[in-house]
């Protein structure tokens, strides 16, 4: 007696509700791409090939990078790690705080909505901006460009750090409470243990972000590899300027090889 073969298994059926919503999002995107072609100048992507004088300049110097000046590259590219290492550190400091009073299933809706549109504002304004309002506050050099970082990267971390509270696990805050505990002793013994390699992966992942930022940040005084970088390019010198770009992936990928080797110990 042969056993007659299983059905294949196929797809939930969708709704008709179901289907016209997900053609209405993804038509509304069409819709926003066709829009935006001329305003963005898509029509111009055919230029990247034809091949300027200024391209083929560009492209000639940048194969033959000229190193005369390593040492500057290395010392601002240096200069440029050492602000986003402490922008990154001031970040975390101000992120823990206000992760936790942002935490939905930590502290009640009448604290948390306010430090969540805190955080909106300080995640929304660009790190320039930010960059510009500090060197007037305390002036030109690196500290503007600290401050610049750890404020908009402090908004950053501080959502990512009350989702992570928010997705604990409740049975040990559920157990530490049944002892007597106090509010602040629950958040130290039994949240902190479970959020804490998860904020510092993500600490870890916002240095290399930094290290990259703290370049643009040059642009408004504030120091490091960045101004060494477009003053090469609005000389023209775009064999230095190959110089400098291979300085920053050098160091940028010596940050995430030692971020990756962090993060593999906190699995």
């Amino acid at each position: 007696m042969s056993l007659a073969a299983d059905p294949p298994l196929r797809p939930p059926a969708r709704s008709l509700s179901e289907r016209a919503f997900d053609l209405l999002i993804w038509g509304g995107l069409a819709a926003l791409l066709i829009a935006g072609f001329h305003a963005a100048e898509i029509h111009k992507f055919g230029a990247l090939f034809t091949g300027s004088g200024a391209m083929r300049q560009l492209g000639a110097e940048f194969v033959r990078p000229d190193f005369t000046e390593w040492r500057l590259y290395v010392a601002q590219m240096w200069l440029t790690v050492q602000m986003a290492l402490w922008g990154t550190a001031f970040a975390v400091v101000i992120a823990i705080p206000l992760g936790l009073l942002a935490a939905r299933n930590v502290t009640p809706v009448w604290v948390q909505q306010p430090v969540r549109r805190v955080l909106d504002v300080m995640r929304s304004v660009p790190d320039l901006v930010m960059g510009a309002i500090f060197v007037v506050a305390v002036g030109l050099g690196p500290f503007a460009g600290v401050m610049a970082l750890a404020v908009n990267t402090g908004g950053v971390l501080g959502k990512l750090f009350s989702e992570a509270v928010e997705a604990i696990d409740r049975a040990p805050v559920e157990g530490v409470r049944a002892t007597g505990a106090w509010p602040l002793q629950e958040i130290v013994w039994a949240v902190m243990p479970q959020v804490a390699p998860l904020w510092t992966s993500y600490a870890l992942y916002r240095f290399e972000a930094n290290a990259r930022s703290a370049t643009v940040l040059s642009l408004i005084g504030a120091g490091g590899i960045g101004q060494v970088l477009f003053d090469s390019i609005n000389s023209f010198a775009f064999d230095q300027t190959s110089a400098i770009v291979i300085v920053i992936v050098v160091a940028v990928t010596a940050i995430d090889l030692l971020s990756q080797l962090i993060r593999s110990r906190l699995v």
